[in-house]
């Protein structure tokens, strides 16, 4: 947890070097905060999140009304008597839940490119983030602030190998990227299937890591060996004629599994197609037979 906030710290104060401190008579100085008013604050257009438990919420509430909000919010002013929320906003409802008319608060100033590099940022550090989700915010602060990895790393507190990691998971297929969002695989999992590199591929081993409920360690074992067979494979398989490749490639992203085109002379040949479980199996029959 330390580490985490050590963190979020080291990317917040890298991120607002060089800005514009002088709101002296705003208490804007850093580690001092001011109570403003709910009603002068207006929620930040650039918060990258939108669902907010209800539940935790409601208990978040209940805790400020105990205990104040511990951990002021961060905003912006942007005329006399009115302020732009740039990070903080499950706090922000939870303190309007819990009746508060004012709420203490950092003031700074941020164009709009500041803003959402400061709300992404803060977003990526939440605690109940999925891998998909902080590869999101890691994307849009690349795509959205101008930021190559190296820089992101640097802001987020993390190595650009883990950054790279990351936005990697954005390269599997939708089915993969949901597991992993509903937590039916772990990062790890998908990890070791972003090494094998065709996505129909890459869904046949997602569906025997389900099957047959293998580990990483497992999963790992199952993309090296794909991979090796493969790669055999390559050298000793004449390549197909393109038609012949086009209509393979079709097949195979229909079925959602390997299949092969064996040519022989005079227009004849088999199709293979291969299936990794009983189920799998069954789910072939299915899309084979219409039913």
């Amino acid at each position: 947890m330390t580490n985490k906030r050590d963190d979020l710290g080291k990317g917040i104060r890298a991120l607002l070097e060089g800005m514009d401190s002088s709101l002296s008579n705003e208490g804007a100085l850093l580690g001092t905060s001011n109570a403003i008013p709910l009603s002068q604050i207006e929620v930040n257009p650039f918060q990258p999140r939108h669902d907010f438990n209800e539940q935790a919420m409601q208990e978040l509430a209940n805790s400020i009304r105990i205990h104040g909000v511990i951990q002021p919010i961060t905003v912006r002013k942007i005329s006399a008597k009115k302020y732009q929320l740039i990070a903080g906003e499950r706090r922000l409802r939870a303190a309007k839940l819990a009746g508060l008319a004012e709420v203490p608060a950092f003031v700074r100033t941020a164009d709009d490119e500041q803003m959402l590099e400061m709300a992404l940022i803060e977003n990526t550090h939440r605690e109940d983030l999925n891998a998909i989700e902080v590869a999101i915010n890691y994307k849009r602060l690349i795509d959205e602030c101008n930021l190559i990895q190296e820089d992101l790393a640097e802001k987020v507190g993390k190595d650009r190998a883990t950054v790279a990691n990351y936005l990697r998971l954005l390269k599997l297929p939708p089915e993969i990227q949901q597991a992993i969002k509903d937590k039916t695989i772990s990062m790890a999992h998908a990890r070791a299937l972003i090494n094998v590199s065709d996505p129909v591929t890459q869904l046949q081993l997602y569906k025997e890591i389900l099957d047959k409920e293998l580990s990483v360690r497992q999963t790992e074992q199952l993309a090296r060996d794909f991979t090796t067979t493969k790669k055999r494979s390559d050298k000793k398989s004449p390549s197909l004629p393109h038609a012949y490749q086009r209509i393979q490639d079709r097949i195979s992203s229909h079925l959602s599994t390997k299949v092969q085109i064996k040519r022989r002379r005079l227009g004849k040949g088999d199709i293979v197609i291969q299936f990794y479980s009983d189920s799998d199996l069954e789910r072939l029959a299915e899309l084979l037979s219409g039913e």
